[in-house]
């Protein structure tokens, strides 16, 4: 009969060894510290829906208590971060008295999160066999832990490593499928593993969140951004990740979940590693999608910002969950939106630099690019905000329609755009045409696409360099496709303020209808809200602080409501949209804007103060 040696009496390790030797298995569970004490005298206690039982199964500290056989499977039950060492540390072990050394003959059978497990057994052993695995055990306390699975135990995908596609499963994957079976565990054996640990990784890399700040909908938007980043460098590396819900066969109805009084399960296993006190697993979850990115010579800035922010809170004992949510909206404005001049200079001098666009241009100023010439950035490319991020102008589409995506893709090619390449955007008038682009780009499905806080002023003032060259680089090759952000039409437009917040971003006299002068008629959409662009920034043109912008849409009403946002010709309403999400808000583009809305005879306008004047 297989041998099971589970190593590793965590929350994982305990469930594995309780549930397969209630299916009659052999096995024996490696310990360490308290929980190997607790073990050894029959302390540990595990706790089902349905029942409960003292864990009563063979005991070692470690490979020096054990006499190993070639009947043995290994299984690595450590959490992420400690299992290349404990890796190494068995794969020397001697098997059957000596005859052969575990990592030669002996199968590993891995069962962490992340893809890292998996290569780093493959370095020591011979026969790996990886898995998913869904088993939401809690790590109680010492001595208790808690699974609130029912019916099923838990689920488990599992495969060879490397892939076996094309391939029947090897004896070994066969033998440990059909134990978990015997173990009332869901099993599914896959020949693309790589697919589905990619897939789990996919949900893994939200666990920082759940470990750092409390539900709720930011919490979930933040969610859907790390995702949405995972699976964009998930699958430049060659993955595909798998769906659970459309491709499994287990039958997942039997997993589900049910209460144990007294014994909740808190949180992810990132929240309970840190609510322990012991390192967590982020670096092999986020962290392995920054690192794609760095070998794809990409950018994963939102999973690194959150990789940093977790050793932050490790370092000064934060208590899981008891973040602010203030604190992840800055932490993804300072991933997603805005970059510092310090932090540019860094990139720039970097392996992987950013691309740079000028975007110098305001209503009247037709020099943005004699501005230009006089002084920029170096390896900055001007980009002409009429011509390039603008269609020409139309009485239905307004004075800056967006362009057509093959002549924008074109034209970004012009400057130099690589796929996957993040890109820097500035002005010299805090970020307010600078945003056309960075919100068109973003629209277009580049992912990692900043703002430079305070443009070429805040950039001179911290004593950056400047050019004076025209030089063009390279085309490039960026491959852009629309939809990326929302956008509304003139209907959707006027119907918002009866559900949501519709901004309007133009100075306030425009608004009030005291002047117009460059649109068809004066006013403003019936329902809007007047909160000015030019607020967003401070007395440097940089972004208020995420608290002080939070404040400032929150008396316009901004909430948990659908918020729009429109201006004189869709521009600096892209400066709008960067400020709320600064302060952690996501708002839809209304591309035609007042020039668009005033040219329609059979729009209604409003004058005065008050979002609700008197439509004329």
């Amino acid at each position: 009969m297989t041998r099971y040696v589970i190593i590793g009496a965590g929350a994982v390790g305990v469930t594995l060894a309780a549930e397969l030797q209630r299916g009659g298995r052999e096995v024996v569970l490696v310990g360490r510290g308290r929980q190997l004490e607790l073990l050894r005298t029959g302390g540990v206690r595990y706790l089902r829906p349905d029942a409960a039982w003292t864990v009563d199964v063979p005991i070692a500290a470690g490979p020096d208590e054990l006499s190993l056989t070639s009947a043995d499977v290994l299984v690595l039950a450590t959490k992420t971060q400690d299992a290349d060492a404990v890796l190494g540390q068995w794969a020397g072990q001697p098997v059957d008295g000596g005859r052969a050394r575990a990592g030669e003959v002996l199968p590993v059978f891995t069962m962490q999160n992340g893809l890292d497990a998996e290569r780093s057994a493959l370095r020591r052993f011979a026969t790996v066999i990886g898995s998913v695995v869904w088993v939401p055990s809690t790590y109680v306390s010492d001595g208790v832990v808690a699974t609130p699975s029912t019916p099923a135990a838990g689920v488990f995908w599992l495969g060879g490593y490397p892939d076996s596609v094309g391939q029947p499963a090897s004896a070994a994957t066969q033998i440990i499928a059909a134990d978990l079976v015997a173990a009332d565990f869901e099993v599914q054996v896959v020949e693309d593993l790589s697919r589905w640990k990619a897939g789990k990784l996919l949900g893994s890399a939200t666990f920082v969140l759940d470990a750092l700040y409390p539900a709720g909908p930011e919490r979930d938007r933040a969610a859907r951004l790390v995702q949405a980043e995972a699976r964009e460098i998930l699958t430049a590396a060659g993955f595909d990740p798998a769906d659970t819900a459309t491709e499994s066969t287990v039958q997942l109805d039997r997993f589900g979940h049910a209460p144990i009084a007294g014994h909740e399960r808190p949180g992810s296993s990132t929240f309970q590693s840190l609510a322990r006190g012991r390192g967590v697993e982020t670096d092999y979850l986020n962290g392995e999608i920054a690192l794609l990115a760095r070998q794809l010579r990409r950018r994963a800035p939102i999973n690194e910002a959150l990789l940093s922010r977790v050793h932050q809170a490790v370092q000064e004992g934060t208590q899981p969950g008891s973040l602010p949510l203030a604190d992840l909206a800055d932490v993804l404005a300072g991933a997603s939106v805005l970059v510092e001049p310090a932090t540019l200079r860094a990139e720039l001098a970097g392996g992987n630099p950013p691309a740079l666009l000028d975007v110098r241009w305001a209503l009247g100023d037709p020099d943005g690019e004699k501005h230009f010439l006089d002084g920029h950035v170096p390896g900055a490319v001007f980009v002409d905000l009429e011509t390039e991020l603008a269609a020409p102008a139309t009485a239905e589409q307004g004075r800056h329609p967006l362009p057509e995506l093959s002549e924008l893709q074109a034209a970004a090619r012009t400057w130099g755009l690589r796929q996957g390449q993040s890109v820097v955007v500035y002005d010299d008038n805090g970020g307010q045409s600078a945003a056309r682009a960075w919100w068109l780009l973003r629209w277009a499905g580049v992912s990692h696409v900043r703002i430079l806080n305070g443009g070429l002023r805040s950039w001179l003032a911290g004593g950056g360099p400047v050019a004076t060259d025209a030089t063009r680089p390279d085309a490039g090759d960026v491959s852009l496709s629309a939809g990326h952000l929302p956008v509304l039409d003139i209907e959707a437009t006027a119907a918002l303020p009866a559900h949501g917040v519709l901004l309007d971003a133009r100075a306030g006299e425009r608004y009030r209808g005291e002047v117009e002068p460059v649109d068809s008629r004066a006013g403003h959409v019936p329902g809007a809200i007047s909160v000015p662009t030019a607020g967003n920034l401070d007395a440097d043109g940089r972004f208020r602080s995420g608290a002080e912008l939070r404040e400032r849409f929150a008396a316009a009403g901004v909430g948990a409501s659908d918020v729009g946002v429109y201006c004189g010709s869709g521009v600096t309403a892209a400066h709008e949209i960067a400020a709320l999400q600064v302060a952690g808000v996501d708002a839809a583009l209304y591309p035609g804007s007042w020039s668009a809305w005033s040219a329609d005879p059979s729009r209604p306008i409003a004058t005065g103060p008050e979002a609700g004047s008197q439509p004329s």
